[in-house]
């Protein structure tokens, strides 16, 4: 158990956020947006704002520079009269203080030619369409076998629809930056990110520079969810608005504007279709997504993809389809696909237990399987029963009456649920340098991210065990572009993907102080450190590429116990139980955080969270944490995560998989399976509030 290295920094204020950095000269953005769904800017009327004292510039349409690499279309801020959606960008205010920009950022008046926008997602819209790729680089499309005739000669069957809200990432750091051009014409950026060498590519291109001529800063970063896993409109905002006046700009989204131009989860409508054998075995998996995109830029979210990992079954199909909307990109948010999907997945096998007569438990296990279905890969390693099985006993389930409703305590009905849960193991390509310094402690430098996730802590305890060193002896350089490349903080990679880094450059370096030997010792022989230090790097693309092909992923299961108030609907998780297996865990205290976070997050997706969009006006009605409810610590009463021994070989060098996203991925669903235990109510569309739960007469 280690605690965080950087923990004391950021309970004194040391830590230093995108926006609290010091320069001198400083000015502050503020921005103004679109407050029509669709159409055309007819005019910018600047002159009321311009006038209050203190007010540096407005950019706009009509006077912003051109960029240089405007493909990406959220980013091409200012650069057409278009507006896209409600919320969008279309301004910006300069001025000495902040409360300066935000009160003339008031005054300024867009004239619009405004259209009636499309802002619905249903199944029988005209412009749905199947896109090339689901995220990252999936088919959108899978079949296999005969999965229509199948179903409809199985013994039991399930044909159910689900629908899951739009969802917004609500970390507690808002985006900022603090952007500043150099008098030789490079950028820096201090930003909150999920990836600093990803900012510093991207806007590298935007602006029409050599990466080289970025550094991107973000040595402490308040969470992010996936929202900060690309670079967000308001980096290119700071960027621009520090070129235009020639001062450094600091600019932090407010809460209220994060709701339009930080992403989202998309809304989704899923069909499951589930045939089963009398005992339970799947003889038919269909699972068909509707999702939506902007017209912006599309992204479609690989909301299926965890159907083709879960189960055995010979017939089967998934596909996507996604239309274009009047509305903000949707993008990343903790687990994207495998969360909805998976939600949509484990409700089904639920309703199939339940349809069959075969406890939801068994029903899972007998679907079990040693090969991914759809690919034919052996898994690395799944350990999906072991999960199941340890978490049945120590949640208590043996024992439970199927019958939904019947357990009751006063007022509150009492139900119990489980739900599998899944997320590949990634590992992606990045560079590390490991240095022995002449006083006998190391740096190791790589431009990871640590976004309250622990990588900082669990990277230093990788290069401590691999070079022998005491953990106080190794310093970890993080958090800046300038620093040998890494990917982002996403997809649950970072401590496979770093850690293999930091390992293979730790591992280069202890064998150049010994001579090439290995061993344990750095002052015999060849071992003595020069003056000037020693220095090892590693690069794991090469390493990458030959691995053997294996389905790799994580597996596990949650348990959830529900009470609800039979006469207001009121629902309230009672305990959680999370069993995971990730490989080996680097840092159990760390790691038992993340877990618990994950299933937190997985409350709120099942109980409140949801944001509601106004299809008149084309917006987000609850754009605060008054309104878009988020899980507190009332709601989280008795939650706990374990995992069981997994020993992978076909992983990296420390046997790691990612933790970051599976403690969300099936939670709404064992809790929603719990509700309908409770109630003998099943609600399909999220979040379960009250009104869906209290009977008509």
């Amino acid at each position: 158990m280690t605690d965080r290295l950087e923990g004391r920094d950021k309970v004194t204020g040391r830590a230093r956020y995108a926006f609290e950095y010091p320069v001198e000269d400083v000015a502050y953005a503020s921005a103004v947006q679109a407050d029509v769904g669709r159409g055309e800017i007819r005019s910018v009327d600047t002159e009321a704002a311009l006038r209050l004292p203190g007010v540096i510039a407005v950019l706009s349409c009509e006077n912003a520079p051109r960029l240089a690499d405007t493909s990406d279309g959220e980013l091409a801020l200012f650069q057409s009269r278009t507006v896209s959606y409600r919320g969008q960008f279309v301004a910006a205010v300069v001025g000495e203080t902040l409360e300066t920009a935000r009160e003339a950022a008031r005054l300024v008046r867009v004239e619009y030619a405004a259209e009636e926008p499309d802002v619905t997602l249903r199944t029988d819209h005209p412009g749905l369409y199947k896109p090339e790729k689901v995220n990252p680089a999936f088919p959108a499309d899978t079949e296999q076998g005969e999965p229509e005739d199948a179903f409809g000669h199985s013994a039991v069957r399930v044909d159910v629809t689900y629908t899951t809200p739009a969802e917004h990432n609500n970390p507690m750091e808002p985006h900022a930056t603090l952007a500043q051009w150099n008098g030789d014409g490079s950028l820096t950026l201090y930003d909150s990110t999920q990836g600093a060498s990803s900012v510093s590519a991207t806007i590298a291109g935007v602006f029409g520079l050599d990466p080289s001529e970025v550094r991107v800063v973000a040595h402490h970063v308040g969470g992010g969810f996936g929202s900060k896993g690309t670079p967000r409109p308001s980096v290119v905002l700071a960027a621009m608005a520090a070129r235009a006046v020639g001062r450094p700009v600091k600019f932090a989204v407010p809460r209220q504007q994060m709701f339009a131009t930080t992403g989202y989860r998309t809304p989704t409508i899923q069909r499951m279709r589930l045939g089963a054998d009398h005992d339970g075995r799947l003889t038919a998996v269909l699972h068909d997504v509707f999702e939506q995109t902007s017209t912006v830029r599309e992204f479609a979210e690989q909301t299926a993809t965890p159907t083709r990992v879960m189960y055995r079954g010979a017939n089967r199909r998934t596909t996507h389809r996604v239309v274009r909307l009047d509305v903000p990109t949707p993008s990343w948010m903790r687990a994207p696909g495998e969360t909805p999907g998976m939600y949509a997945l484990e409700s089904a096998m639920d309703e199939l237990a339940i349809a069959a007569g075969i406890d939801p438990v068994e029903l899972r296990v007998r679907n079990d399987t040693d090969r991914e279905p759809e690919s034919g890969l052996p898994f690395s390693s799944r350990n999906l029963v072991a999960c199941l099985r340890e978490g049945a006993d120590r949640f208590g389930w043996e024992g439970r009456d199927p019958a939904p409703g019947v357990r009751r305590e006063g007022r509150k009905l009492i139900g119990t649920g489980v739900a599998a849960s899944t997320y590949p193991a990634y590992m992606r390509p990045n560079k590390a340098t490991a240095r022995a310094e002449p006083d006998g402690t190391f740096t190791v430098r790589i431009a990871a991210a640590d976004i309250g996730t622990g990588a900082r802590t669990a990277l230093a305890m990788i290069a401590a065990e691999t070079l022998k060193a005491d953990l106080d002896h190794v310093r970890i350089e993080i958090g800046d572009s300038s620093l040998p490349r890494a990917t982002v903080a996403g997809g649950s990679a970072g401590t496979a993907s770093w850690g293999t880094a930091v390992y293979r450059a730790c591992e280069s370096l202890r064998g150049s102080l010994n001579g090439g030997r290995g061993g344990s010792s750095f002052h015999t022989g060849n071992g003595e450190v020069p003056p000037e230090g020693l220095e090892a790097t590693a690069d794991t693309s090469a390493e990458l590429k030959a691995r053997d092909e294996y389905a790799r992923h994580a597996f596990g299961a949650q348990f959830a116990e529900v009470e609800v108030d039979a006469d207001t609907g009121e629902t309230r998780v009672r305990r959680m139980l999370g069993v995971f297996a990730a490989g080996r865990i680097i840092n159990p205290k760390t790691a038992r955080s993340q877990l618990i976070g994950g299933m937190t997050m997985g409350i709120g997706m099942a109980l409140m969270e949801e944001s509601v969009m106004d299809t008149g006006f084309g917006d987000y009605l609850n754009r605060d944490l008054a309104q878009y409810h988020v899980p507190a610590c009332a709601d989280v009463r008795d939650i706990d995560a374990v995992w069981v021994e997994e020993s992978d070989p076909h992983l990296n060098p420390m046997g790691a998989k990612g933790i970051g996203e599976i403690g969300i991925v099936g939670a709404a669903a064992a809790v929603g399976n719990a509700v309908h235990h409770a109630t003998g109510i099943r609600v399909r569309d999220l979040p379960i509030t009250p009104p869906k739960l209290l009977r008509g007469p």
